[in-house]
């Protein structure tokens, strides 16, 4: 009997946390300054694991719906963003506090040189240097082109051996793990995750919604053939855009080839 007993105990634990991984619960927290200790508000919380999220209110609290084992990321413009997993203890102990700790920047040196302009538009226009590396060549059959840096004929082979080669990098980095490609498409539809995304140009929230390193995100623009000036300074919502298109016109080739 009490071996019974026992076994019927663990069973039930066993099934408490079952239930608790297939469970989608509302958890609560604050979040504040890591050093002043006072609350953020419109702090950007985004479940990875789902794909959605909300904003801390005025006393820098949240509530987001999630389950055990997700990720939430916590960014804030001048903040370090914060990957943190829900665990039992959070679920159980609702709710929890985050820090956020300010990001400590360096400026560079700027030098600022003066163009010596004559009035006229003719000569100007010469005197002052313009980037010339966002060409894109359009695709019969796709619904937009590739950048490829130049208008040389070596660019367009350049495009063409990338988008017809079966090692391509995306394809490497996201054909075998399709849920991630999944996530590109769910970002889109929450206002909250777009936002975000228009605001940021570091990289570190859209790699972390892809489960990728975030120096893995050039490379695969660079093998999507966009130009080095469209990689340094487009925000990461025109990123993740880029990127679900490249993957998304390699799929066509792919599969008609």
């Amino acid at each position: 009997m009490r071996y019974f007993v026992v076994f019927l105990l663990a069973l039930m634990t066993t099934s408490s946390v079952w239930s608790q991984k297939d469970t989608l619960v509302n958890i609560k927290g604050t979040v504040v300054n890591n050093t002043t200790k006072l609350p953020l508000s419109n702090v950007n919380v985004i479940n990875a694991t789902r794909v959605t999220g909300t904003a801390t209110s005025g006393s820098g609290t949240f509530e987001i719906a999630t389950k055990l084992n997700d990720t939430l990321l916590f960014s804030y413009i001048g903040y370090e963003t914060v990957k943190v997993k829900v665990t039992n203890d959070w679920i159980k102990n609702n709710p929890t506090k985050i820090y956020l700790t300010e990001k400590a920047y360096v400026l560079d040196e700027v030098i600022i040189r003066q163009y010596q302009l004559t009035g006229y538009v003719e000569v100007d226009t010469q005197l002052i240097p313009v980037a010339n590396d966002g060409y894109r060549y359009s695709i019969s059959g796709l619904n937009a082109g590739y950048e490829a840096g130049d208008k040389s004929p070596s660019a367009v082979s350049k495009v063409m051996r990338s988008i017809f080669n079966p090692a391509d990098f995306l394809y490497n980095v996201f054909g075998k793990r399709p849920n991630e490609m999944k996530k590109l498409k769910e970002m889109k539809k929450d206002d909250t995750v777009r936002n975000l995304l228009a605001t940021k140009f570091d990289r570190e929230t859209l790699a972390a919604l892809l489960e990728i390193d975030k120096d893995d995100i050039p490379q695969i623009l660079e093998n999507c053939n966009y130009s080095d000036y469209f990689i340094q300074t487009a925000n990461d919502l025109q990123i993740m855009d880029a990127i679900s298109l490249c993957y998304e016109e390699y799929k066509i080739l792919k599969k008609n080839k």
